[in-house]
């Protein structure tokens, strides 16, 4: 897996991935930045979303679950001494479906966060992560 960050101007950088997606970073501008673009620390909170969102909508497919809408949320504090980690990560799981079995929802979630999400495995060296499963029908 390989990087590339190219400076454009103040705290303003493209990036770019190996998948060939660009996003530009950026800071507020009380830190420099001209606020064009998430903040480095945004998008970590945002990969753990996305890391163990995939695991778990998958292992939900894959027992045949009546998904309909699924979202992630997050929520996260942080040290506030440099370098200002990630202390305490809420991660809250909204699963909207028909007759999903919130057991199911609950399994998928334990598997992403003891065996497949290496985001959740990294983080939680430094942080506390808790998890919410909210089911809904619809």
């Amino acid at each position: 897996m390989n990087g590339k960050l190219i400076w454009k101007s103040g705290m303003s950088f493209n990036t770019f991935t190996d998948s060939g997606f660009p996003i530009r970073i950026d800071a507020s501008e009380d830190h420099g930045g001209a606020n064009e673009g998430p903040r480095p620390m945004e998008l970590i909170l945002i990969a753990l979303g996305g890391c163990t969102g995939m695991d778990v909508i998958s292992i939900l497919q894959k027992k045949r679950q009546d998904v309909t809408n699924f979202e992630i949320l997050l929520h996260a504090d942080r040290a506030t001494d440099h370098p200002k980690v990630f202390t305490d990560i809420t991660v809250e799981f909204v699963v909207t479906g028909h007759n999903v079995d919130e057991e199911a929802v609950k399994r998928a979630v334990e598997l992403s966060e003891t065996k497949y999400c290496s985001a959740n495995a990294m983080l939680s060296k430094t942080a506390k992560i808790t998890t919410k499963v909210t089911v809904k029908e619809g």
